[in-house]
């Protein structure tokens, strides 16, 4: 490729970036300027493992940049727009116009159902859709379902999701032999994860038994064992990456059980200081005036033991405590030990930890148990933070109603 057509693409990629800055609107998050991104790179990597000639991957990559630029004015006739606006910029930059004709026919070739008629149509129609067999596939996935939300007021369950993408996946099939190599392992991996999911919302209604039947059909040969295929939905459940919904579940337990333990830590701290005050403006004030006045000292005497007794289980609130539980390799092994808490590994050898740390990341329910059982005791000693600081306001608020009393009596004889 020759550098005046290097200079064009830098063109082409210049002016696409500012148009999808400036036209494209927020609602699309997924025919974004990612996904354009995501579509050149994968014409590009297709293209280059089919040798195509140099000339061939120019449009290809000029297709690609406009592809879903019509998106500017909505989804309908998008295709059209973008070839307009292909023809518009490459006409000014005096490309010719037999490679234009290929551009805006490339770019109708992305309108769905696919339907290639030539190896570059298949290209990139298998690069349009390149992100079904990637690791992006999840995200890419949330974001389709959010804009037909924002866009079109399509608003789908869970459930409804899931078989609308699962239908979607299975019907859909790579155009090139090198699409193929590259995204299908992948893709069936989501696949799998989808029917997972699926019998996660509902185990009763996953797939009938003739679908069962067709999908095992090289691993089964009898029937029986598609009944104990559905018998066993429970134990594939805990193989399942139950996806984003889990992880946020978690992430905002954890957050939830740090930001009450830091609020019932400024709670005690605030009790300390309190008592610590009032203790220091007492011992110097009346003391000295027990030889004169006696009538003090039983007053006195009740403040101190309130401010002491409510210092005492602020501190207990505190206090750290750090469990002392030496877990070995075999107790990894037997998935009972939890990793995840620092006093139960600050002993252990770095190689054990470290090895049990990953164990636990190749085993998803290993990591989902030992979060649970994080968050449990988490709970426990939170329970017990709070307990105390209970007692502890309660002697506070009753003995300083009780001591205001005892000084009011003692002022009065």
């Amino acid at each position: 490729m020759n550098s005046t057509n290097n200079d064009l693409l830098v063109k082409v990629k210049k002016h696409m970036a500012a148009f999808f800055s400036q036209r494209i609107g927020a609602e699309y998050v997924f025919h974004d300027w990612h996904h354009t991104l995501n579509v050149v790179e994968a014409v590009h990597e297709i293209g280059q493992q089919l040798n195509l000639p140099q000339d061939d991957l120019e449009v290809l990559e000029i297709a690609a940049w406009f592809h879903d630029s019509g998106y500017d004015q909505g989804p309908e006739g998008h295709e059209e727009r973008g070839c307009s606006y292909a023809e518009s910029f490459l006409s000014h930059h005096n490309y010719p116009h037999h490679k234009i004709a290929k551009v805006k026919r490339l770019i109708m070739a992305t309108k769905t159902p696919h339907s290639p008629k030539d190896l570059l149509e298949e290209v990139i129609c298998d690069a349009d859709l390149s992100h079904l067999g990637k690791k992006s596939y999840w995200d890419r996935c949330g974001r389709i379902r959010q804009e037909l939300l924002m866009t079109r007021s399509i608003i789908m369950s869970e459930q409804e999701w899931v078989d609308f993408e699962l239908d979607f996946m299975r019907k859909h099939q790579y155009f090139t032999t090198v699409a193929e190599t590259l995204y299908a392992p992948r893709k069936m991996k989501h696949i799998k994860q989808l029917r997972k999911q699926k019998l996660r919302l509902n185990p009763q209604k996953v797939e009938s038994v003739d679908d069962l039947a067709k999908n095992d059909k090289k691993k089964k040969k009898k029937k029986k064992k598609i009944t104990e295929s559905l018998k066993s939905s429970e134990i594939e459940l805990k193989q399942l990456n139950l996806g984003r919904g889990v992880e946020t579940m978690f992430r905002a337990t954890y957050r939830t059980h740090v930001n009450l333990s830091s609020i019932a830590d400024n709670k005690a701290n605030i009790m300390l200081s309190i008592n610590a005050i009032i203790i220091s403006i007492v011992l110097p004030q009346l003391v000295p005036r027990f030889s004169s006045n006696p009538a003090l000292i039983v007053p006195t005497n009740i403040l101190l033991v309130v401010c002491l007794a409510s210092m005492v289980f602020a501190t207990l609130a505190t206090r750290p405590k750090i469990t002392k539980t030496l877990y070995t390799r075999k107790d990894i092994e037997t998935r009972q030990a939890n990793l995840l808490f620092f006093g139960n590994f600050y002993r252990m050898p770095y190689a054990d930890f470290q090895w049990g740390m990953m164990e636990m990341i190749r085993d998803s329910d290993f990591l989902y148990s030992s979060m649970t059982k994080d968050i449990y005791y988490l709970g426990v000693v939170l329970a017990k933070k709070y307990r105390y600081l209970s007692i502890c306001y309660a002697i506070f608020m009753y003995g300083m109603i009780g001591a205001v009393l005892a000084f009011a009596i003692a002022f009065l004889m």
